[in-house]
């Protein structure tokens, strides 16, 4: 069979490795891809956009595309998989009434509430002045989040009143996140350690992945502004078994049945980002309909079940049966990015240290180019470098390790991912 990746980054580079993995898969084609992408064995990059849902069905319908899997959120909002599904093609991802969940924080904060799903406090706006006073009235450090789709960037964490009062101006104006910050959450600022939660589903059966942590700040210490995330690892030690038990309860049942309730029912990835406060409760903060970036790079890293072949029996109605498979390993992934980012950064530098080789580790590409015979870099975050080992700490050292080997003017990383886990690690054979 023939499968079709939509989408250019390190998380559909991850995707597009693991299903050409799989024994039922001849090729898979990732639209457009990336340098990496192109390197890979059964894989072909089209220049497809991914937000151009007429060629991609055309493409998928001319080599009979058995079954299609989504990457970026965009195509999902756009209708996508309703488009796929008009045309008899298999996509796995939620509809567009259900991709809300992702493309209008309003809603969702607004669905949490209906359906008792714990969450922070918070109040929506669409015009400044109401807003303002709200804000004013708020303990510090308080969030201001765009409510449409931004790319992982419409958050602001604000430590004074006017910070965030200038951030609300800024989006409800369209200056910072253009037509997505048209509305607005304001939200109380939770603290705990946060986790990445993801499933995926036929809207009735739910099936877990293995947990993640990321690192959005762009800098170590988690200081800086925010990023797309720095880095990534699974699984996440503040999930622990419980918890994994009190999530699916708590949060993703109601959400599944609550969208069915409203007639939105979803199927494909849900990610729930959460909160695990310091009494151990999980909030959420927000719901990706897709997988995560750079989460998705080192849980696919661990995942030893087919993908493809879950994802069919999903589409199939034999959900039921599907189960996931983790190698009990950790795994660490660092992003390496261009100068200058999470703001405008300089690009089409060449990157060094691409072919040497390292057994347990895996260079995953995002935003990278082949001009010249040579990759280069075209986008803010590159690459995702992952490392496995028995622990964290041993994730850690390869990944670094493996990060070393490479290089081009301006790159930057953190060099502290997966710092919270190696500091339980290093307790625990303390005690």
């Amino acid at each position: 069979m023939k499968v079709l990746i939509v989408g250019g980054g390190g998380r559909e580079h991850a995707l597009a490795w693991k299903c050409a993995q799989s024994p039922r898969v001849r090729q898979v084609f990732c639209a457009p891809g990336n340098a990496g992408t192109a390197r890979e064995p059964k894989v072909w990059n089209v220049a497809i956009a991914a937000e151009d849902i007429p060629a991609l069905r055309n493409f998928a319908r001319r080599e009979q595309i058995a079954l299609t899997i989504i990457g970026p959120e965009g195509p999902l909002a756009a209708g996508i998989v309703d488009d796929f599904e008009r045309a008899g093609l298999k996509c796995f991802g939620p509809h567009a009434n259900a991709a809300i969940l992702e493309a209008s924080k309003a809603f969702t904060k607004d669905f949490f509430k209906r359906y008792h799903i714990p969450t922070a406090r918070y109040a929506i706006f669409t015009t400044f002045e109401p807003a303002a006073v709200y804000i004013k009235a708020q303990l510090l450090p308080v969030v201001v989040k765009a409510s449409g789709l931004a790319a992982g960037k419409g958050v602001v964490i604000a430590y004074t009143h006017d910070e965030a009062l200038n951030a609300a101006q800024d989006m409800l104006a369209g200056t910072s996140f253009g037509a997505a910050g048209a509305e607005i959450v304001v939200e109380e600022f939770l603290v705990g350690e946060e986790a990445s939660f993801i499933v995926m589903t036929d809207g009735m059966h739910v099936v877990p992945f293995a947990s993640a942590q990321d690192h959005k700040a762009v800098n170590d210490g988690d200081q800086g502004p925010n990023t797309g995330g720095m880095g990534a690892y699974s699984p996440a030690p503040v999930i622990d078994r419980a918890l994994h038990t009190r999530v699916i309860r708590d949060v993703i049942r109601p959400t599944l049945s609550g969208m069915a309730q409203e007639g939105r029912p979803y199927r494909g990835f849900l990610y729930a980002g959460l909160m695990v406060t310091p009494d151990g409760e999980p909030k959420v903060l927000e719901y990706n309909c897709r997988f995560g970036d750079p989460e998705t790079q080192p849980m696919m890293m661990r995942l030893k079940s087919d993908l493809v072949g879950a994802c069919m029996a999903l589409l199939d109605g034999r959900g039921a049966r599907v189960t996931l498979e983790f190698d009990s390993r950790a795994t660490v992934g660092v992003v390496l990015a261009s100068g200058g980012y999470p703001n405008d950064y300089c690009k089409g530098f060449p990157v060094n240290g691409l072919d040497a080789e390292m057994a347990e580790t895996k260079v995953f590409h995002a935003g990278t180019s082949v001009k010249g015979g040579v990759i280069v870099n075209t986008g803010g975050r590159v690459l995702c470098v992952v490392g496995i080992g028995d622990s964290v700490r041993a994730a850690q050292a390869r990944a670094y390790a493996r990060v070393d080997q490479i290089s081009w003017e301006g790159m930057h990383c953190r060099r502290d991912i997966g710092y919270r886990a190696v500091a339980r690690e290093a307790r625990v054979r303390e005690q």
